[in-house]
């Protein structure tokens, strides 16, 4: 059902979600919701985002209620400045010398909470981490200032599925769950944040938006093994389960030949066939396939869904850049999940 935006959506979860507009009353309505301990779903550079106020662990954990999301599973806090972010976790060396190369910007750093840390636990799943950012969509910025305190905000979707990008999507998964949503068109990144763990040996946990790349050319050489968790014990930052950004048709990587009964995700010169067909970027440009995959993920699982298809055949996407980013997404889109575990 379609809305206009500062109209308002009703439904029986949380009885309204109010979609405001990206202006100055639009933002001045989601900061007052914030600060009275509501969710709010906002854009990012990266993907919409659903904000709490991360000082409040009643409003955390309706985030968790709201996505079905595991309790062990722990969030990313939203910063307006790194000064701001420095105040709830021990900076090092090398977190200043990525926040003043990549901040505002795609990249999240886990680092050690401050015993005074104005963060609730909850928003880091118990442990003595944080996960924390600064994003640098303008509108992120102006709702961060407005309501004065760090955001915890994980992807605004139903947990385990495909990221959002567009207010349509948020709507498709939460409408009636959450009580605003601040529509601020496309998100442009299209793909969630770098995450790296500062608390140790610099180690990569989820390629995304800053490319590894770039970040070792700041910091030196991360490890980069990869990191799946089956079964979400001991995570240390959101993003690392093996099953996760899943549509719910069945997902079939490196694919050289595309069937009749299958949806094909391209990326590009196209195989021939399949029955629906959403091409990342004909000119293979890894951030133009950056900022659609999720867009062409939630297409092709409704196509597939509405033409009886069977999987999601992907082509293959290089292993450099943003390319790794592409390819963690999609491998975790496509591993098993397990029957009755929520994602």
């Amino acid at each position: 059902m379609a809305s206009r935006a500062g109209k308002t959506r009703i439904s029986s979860a949380r009885d309204v979600t109010e979609i405001l507009r990206p202006d100055a009353s639009g933002i001045a309505r989601g900061a007052a919701l914030l600060r009275s301990g509501g969710l709010v779903g906002f854009a990012t550079e990266t993907v919409y985002g659903l904000g709490a106020d991360a000082s409040d662990d009643r409003a955390v954990a309706a985030i968790y209620e709201a996505k079905g999301r595991p309790g062990n599973n722990p969030l990313i806090c939203h910063y307006a400045t790194a000064a701001d972010a420095f105040v709830d976790v021990a900076a090092c060396a090398p977190a200043i010398r990525l926040a003043e190369a990549f901040w505002p910007g795609p990249l999240t750093m886990v680092l050690p909470r401050r015993a005074d840390s104005r963060v609730c636990r909850r928003a880091g799943a118990g442990r003595d981490t944080l996960a924390v950012r600064v994003p640098a969509h303008p509108d992120a910025i102006a709702l961060l200032q407005a309501v004065g305190r760090p955001l915890a905000a994980p992807s605004a979707n139903r947990s385990g599925q495909v990221s959002p990008t567009t207010a349509a999507h948020v709507l498709a998964d939460l409408e009636g769950r959450i009580d605003g949503l601040i529509d601020s068109g496309a998100c442009p990144v299209g793909v969630e944040s770098t995450v790296v763990d500062l608390c140790g040996t610099p180690r990569l946990l989820r390629p995304g938006g800053v490319t590894l790349e770039a970040i070792e050319a700041v910091i030196g050489k991360l490890q980069t093994a990869p990191v799946l968790h089956p079964d979400g014990v001991g995570l240390p930052s959101p993003g690392l389960l093996a099953s996760h950004y899943a549509p719910a048709t069945r997902v079939r990587l490196e694919a050289r030949e595309v069937g009749p009964d299958e949806a094909l995700l391209a990326f590009g010169a196209p195989l021939a066939g399949g029955g629906a067909v959403f091409n990342l970027s004909p000119e293979g440009d890894l951030a133009v396939a950056a900022a659609n995959l999720f867009a062409g993920l939630h297409w092709l699982d409704h196509a597939a869904r509405e033409r009886g298809l069977t999987s999601i055949a992907v082509m293959g996407i290089p292993a450099h850049g943003l390319g790794l980013a592409i390819i963690d997404r999609l491998t975790r889109a496509a591993a098993p999940r397990k029957e009755g575990l929520l994602f």
